[in-house]
């Protein structure tokens, strides 16, 4: 959110049994995530995710007083439904960094990271399933172009190098979403600033395999009231949903999302609203057949960890009324999946018969029974 970065990951925390229509079946069956139109594919069914961000993983896993906190906010995030953590894997500056210094960069960490041996799996990352995708940086920026060709060309450079690397996993570019010349007119949604990115020309470029939105009509909107800031997110949201299934033809994550509760007049009831509308669009949509794939919220924490504490941040056992919502969206999308789930399981029964008796037919052609 506020954390600049220039490599993240995202790591699936279970993979759920999915299923898929009768129509764009795939054959890969290698775990993992592919992207087939507007649609993330697991073992050829459709795939969608409820998860949450963690920046702080890394930093917290490294230590070995603190690991447990990690083992404890998978636990609780996959009874609660939730199957994939956004996490930073980056560093600027001190030890081995990937940023050198502000534009200066080590090209051999990039390296480090995609072909880093995982010493509990012994699979390297770029051989991992388990990883979604990498994204190239969080909310990019350049005010000092607004065109936006500075990062429209750092997008196509680092979108070549990382695929040239990696080419198992999915690839982002880690965009907040607003627009730019390629629409001229969708400016007009913007919030009141102009910050160098373009979320159409952005996203077409070559190995830029979906694309992601984040939301923060507190900060963004500050001085408005609550309604106001909704009927923001409600267009933000249903643009970018629409512009990812027409116009880019690639699926859509909500990638970042959330309400603090540092604002003045904060009530878990208007966070609960904003998170019920995040999910309405997602599951709408997945219903539809649409590109929205899912949404991650800011942040999520366990017990005894103040020192994160941003605003966003969720501790569930603290917040029962927002938990209740986020598991009510992991149970809507398993929904999806058993609908998807009996709709392929009576085409694969159709398909079979179809199969059967043509090989019958086959075997039996210009045979003749003689009485």
């Amino acid at each position: 959110m506020k954390h600049p970065s220039f490599a993240l990951l995202l790591a699936i925390l279970i993979h759920q049994q999915c299923f898929i229509t009768p129509i764009h079946v795939s054959a890969a069956g290698d775990n993992f995530i592919r992207v087939r139109g507007v649609h993330f594919l697991l073992n050829g069914s459709p795939y969608y995710a409820n998860g949450f961000n963690g920046y702080w993983l890394m930093y917290v896993a490294s230590d070995l007083s603190q690991r447990h906190k990690v083992s404890s906010v998978f636990s609780e995030a996959t009874s609660h439904g939730l199957t994939v953590a956004r996490t930073w894997a980056f560093s600027d500056g001190g030890y081995r960094p990937l940023q050198l210094s502000p534009g200066s960069y080590n090209e051999q960490m990039f390296k480090t990271v995609l072909n880093r041996y995982n010493s509990y799996t012994g699979v390297h990352y770029k051989d991992d399933p388990t990883i979604l995708a990498w994204e190239l940086i969080n909310e990019p920026r350049c005010t000092s172009d607004p065109s936006g060709r500075t990062i429209q060309a750092w997008i196509m450079e680092m979108a070549s190098h990382v695929k040239s690397i990696d080419r198992n996993h999915l690839l982002e570019a880690g965009l907040e979403g607003f627009y730019g010349q390629a629409i001229p007119h969708r400016m007009s949604l913007n919030p009141p600033f102009n910050i160098g990115t373009d979320f159409i020309a952005n996203n077409r470029i070559p190995g830029i395999d979906f694309a992601t939105v984040h939301s923060y009509p507190d900060q963004w909107l500050s001085s408005s009231n609550d309604q106001t800031q909704l009927t923001f997110l409600n267009n933000w949201l249903n643009t970018h949903i629409q512009d990812a299934q027409n116009i880019l033809r690639k699926p859509i994550f909500i990638a970042e999302f959330g309400k603090s509760w540092k604002d003045h007049g904060f009530t878990t009831y208007q966070r609960d609203l904003l998170f019920n509308m995040v999910y309405s669009k997602i599951y709408f949509s997945a219903k539809r057949g649409g590109a929205a794939a899912g949404g991650l919220f800011w942040q999520l924490l366990t017990e005894g960890m103040d020192s994160f504490r941003d605003g966003y941040d969720i501790v569930l056992s603290q917040n029962p009324s927002t938990e209740n919502v986020i598991a009510q969206q992991s149970h809507k999308l398993n929904q999806i999946r058993k609908i998807f789930a009996r709709r392929r399981n009576a085409w694969m029964w159709r398909r079979a018969r179809a199969i059967r008796r043509a090989e019958w037919l086959g075997r039996h052609k210009g045979k003749h029974i003689v009485n």
